[in-house]
């Protein structure tokens, strides 16, 4: 007979009856092929002892595996398992079979070793992160409030059943006003889809718009979740240099007068992870090349709301006449990055295109979510804690950019950004910047290695470090660490 106490395994801590237990621990040994077809099993009395429970919990299970035909009862002979089941190779039966589920699928799965860069954590005791918000400044109480009273207000049927893939319209009117009065965008509503974030933006344009072999041109150094989507459309993702004022366009005109540009990626801004901001005269030239070459410009809003030296320059989506540029964002930086709402600004017929592409992977974004930061955009809410937000970030900024310098003199060089939430610092070739991360990292200071920004680079010497999340004595706190880690280091 068969170690049945062993092949049932029961939990009496689960909430799911002992019956229950009983009966999907034996499908699951039938379909192992441990329990063949035409079977006898041991009498309910019989297996109640082996399993210690009343013989009318293995009653119930016996019956329920008959109701679904795994099992025949019949009156004085037994029950056996059906007969009507396929052939299954049996496994090895060993005491330590597994009771849950597999481990490993049993068939072969698509290697991309291009997704698999590790994913940078945003929240740690001691950290200089990517470039984070202060999560403790984020307006979530004004946020909670506003989803409440909406949820307050009643049976919201527009809002809490099927709604317009492209985005509740009260919340595309609101960003369409913001944008107008923040960016000098002059879009519509029926220019804005939103998404769960920007990333979903790049991925839904990106699969609409590229084909295998297209040639995307993306900053030498760059976003890596954009160059992530590329790749998985099967694009040709060439490089551009990027100097002090951002993508070298020039590079750009030389290959467009060589071979056809689908799609330019950047991030003219603060551009990704150099900080850098596109020039006015460069954005011109951009413009200019889109329309005479035909290329799509992605313009990507990374930090744009925060700006410490003078009034930014405007995005290329508000000079463009010839519908060349697509504009993404998302609400990431000015409250939370748990709150995953992002939007796309392009002429409406593309809008039509994304949001039938949209419908296969999602049909819908949060609109109640939607509708509560668009009460917060109308109320003024979000354009008061960016401001404030702003402000201190600024404060931080210089804060830090102070700290490194007379804290570790001529071990790190940097430029001091015009914005954003990072310090894109090189450090002494000397020091080894994946030991001094790792030695950091014992003594509670978490940073990027480098390696994120340069995967394929021999040697790396360049990293981010993020200062707006941390209040000033917690950078000096990070950066007390990470000068004891330097100078052991060199």
């Amino acid at each position: 007979m068969l170690p049945y106490a062993t092949l049932i395994p029961l939990d009496r801590q689960l909430s799911t009856p002992l019956s229950t237990q009983i009966a999907n621990a034996l499908i699951r040994r039938i379909r192992q092929g441990v329990v063949s077809a035409n079977a006898k099993l041991p009498g309910s009395r019989v297996l109640a002892e082996m399993l210690g429970v009343h013989r009318k919990t293995v009653l119930a299970a016996f019956d329920e595996l008959t109701a679904q035909g795994w099992l025949t009862q019949i009156p004085a002979k037994g029950t056996f398992v059906s007969s009507q089941l396929p052939d299954v190779t049996p496994c090895p039966l060993t005491s330590s079979a597994p009771a849950g589920m597999a481990q490993q699928t049993g068939f072969t799965t698509r290697k991309r070793p291009f997704l698999e860069i590790p994913v940078l954590k945003t929240v740690a005791t001691l950290s200089f992160d990517d470039g984070m918000p202060d999560l403790r400044l984020a307006p979530v109480a004004q946020l909670g409030r506003n989803y409440r009273n909406i949820l307050n207000r009643g049976f919201q049927q527009h809002l809490m059943g099927y709604a317009d893939t492209n985005g509740t319209l009260f919340f595309r009117q609101q960003l369409a006003n913001y944008l107008r009065d923040s960016r000098g965008i002059p879009a519509t509503p029926d220019h804005i889809f939103t998404t769960r974030g920007s990333i979903m933006a790049i991925y839904l344009l990106s699969k609409l718009l590229l084909e295998p072999g297209d040639v995307v041109l993306v900053g030498e150094l760059s976003y890596q979740s954009a160059n992530m989507v590329f790749d998985e459309c099967g694009a040709n993702r060439l490089k551009i240099p990027v100097d002090a004022q951002g993508l070298v366009v020039a590079a750009i005109e030389a290959i467009c007068q060589k071979q056809p540009v689908r799609l330019v990626y950047v991030t003219p801004h603060h551009h990704y992870p150099t900080t850098v901001t596109l020039s006015a005269e460069r954005r011109i030239k951009l413009l200019q090349l889109a329309e005479q070459y035909g290329f799509v410009v992605l313009e990507d809003d990374y930090d744009y709301d925060f700006h410490y030296a003078g009034s930014p320059i405007l995005p290329l989506a508000s000079a463009d006449a010839a519908g060349m540029v697509v504009y993404v964002g998302s609400f990431t930086k000015s409250i939370a990055p748990a709150f995953r709402v992002g939007y796309m600004v392009c002429p409406p017929n593309l809008v039509a295109e994304i949001g039938y592409l949209r419908r296969i992977i999602d049909r819908q974004g949060d609109t109640i979510l939607e509708q509560a930061i668009a009460e917060m955009l109308a109320e003024g809410e979000v354009q008061k804690h960016l401001k404030k937000a702003q402000k201190t970030y600024h404060a931080r900024r210089d804060h830090f950019c102070d700290l490194l310098k007379t804290t570790l003199g001529d071990a790190v060089s940097f430029t001091i950004p015009d914005g954003g939430m990072a310090v894109w610092t090189e450090f002494d070739k000397a020091i080894d910047l994946h030991q001094l991360a790792a030695r950091c990292r014992d003594r509670g200071l978490m940073f990027n290695n480098g390696r994120f920004y340069q995967p394929t680079a021999p040697t790396v010497h360049h990293t981010r470090l993020g200062f707006a999340s941390k209040t000033p004595d917690e950078l000096e706190q990070g950066v007390a660490v990470l000068k004891k880690c330097t100078m052991h280091n060199v």
